[in-house]
């Protein structure tokens, strides 16, 4: 059975769900610890999970970047395995330098800035743009809309040289956007929740094989983690669903890990 490791730094909070959702689609996921780097190198694919690592201290993932375990994952990415790096975990991608990868030797070329309106945690929908671009996101069509929750402060992509933002947009690399619930693009406020650049929720690097995302697929993962207030087909799904066996089916964040499974040659 392939093997996800889930990385976990002081103060993450999110590496028991996202295990969990590993699991779900058949991949045997181990949480390791900012210190263990040597038992990284057996994994078949990596998750750096979301939470607050070392306080969000001069950066939200400034600090974790630095850490030695991040030169194993790099050169796990560089090798072709997989990594997704979700909500804190993808500011420690960016922080590294690997998305968006676009300069050999990861120097840090974009960063996640403050929310335009401060902390927020609230449901969004994204879009999928490209999705045979990369491993994570093959199980969605091209224009699927689908919901996830956020909780972040600082989430907005950003550059100093618009070149560089540029650059990733025309090879693809945006491949999940923030949309209004019925797939309108240039949503603006509440429905581009941070100001993101380009309504970037999720930003692949140029080989697709990782992903910085800000939302939480892990906390979408089953059905029955929807409010029932949501607009669109799944808000539709989760309030015609009343008894609880019906609702411990799959939920839209569920992709990302069998889009994953897949690849890894596991199947569903």
């Amino acid at each position: 059975m392939p093997t996800v490791a889930v990385l976990a730094f002081p103060g993450t909070n999110c590496e028991y769900e996202s295990a969990r959702a590993c699991r779900s689609v058949g991949l045997d996921a181990e949480i390791v610890r900012w210190n263990q780097p040597a038992r990284l190198r057996t994994a078949d694919a990596f998750l750096i999970a979301g939470g607050f690592s070392f306080e969000d201290r001069v950066r939200a993932g400034a600090i974790a970047a630095k850490e030695a375990v991040l030169d194993e994952v790099a050169a796990a990415a560089d090798a072709g395995k997989p990594v997704l790096g979700i909500c804190n975990g993808a500011q420690v991608l960016l922080e590294s330098g690997l998305v968006p990868g676009l300069t050999a030797g990861h120097p840090i070329e974009m960063a996640l800035d403050a929310n335009e309106h401060g902390y927020l945690c609230r449901w969004c929908h994204v879009k999928t743009h490209h999705p045979e671009s990369c491993l994570f996101t093959t199980r969605f069509t091209e224009g699927e809309v689908w919901p996830l929750p956020l909780a972040h402060a600082e989430g907005r992509f950003t550059t100093r040289d618009p070149l560089t933002l540029e650059r990733a947009l025309d090879t693809g690399q945006g491949v999940l956007r923030y949309v209004t619930p019925d797939g309108g693009d240039e949503p603006g406020y509440p429905y581009n929740p941070n100001g993101t650049l380009a309504d970037l929720a999720g930003l692949r690097n140029p080989a697709g094989n990782v992903l910085a995302l800000m939302p939480h697929p892990e906390r979408a993962a089953w059905l029955w983690q929807l409010p029932a207030y949501l607009p669109g087909d799944w808000g539709g799904r989760r309030r015609d669903v009343s008894i609880r066996t019906e609702m411990n089916t799959a939920g839209p964040g569920r992709k990302i890990f069998l889009s994953l499974a897949d690849y890894l040659g596991v199947e569903n």
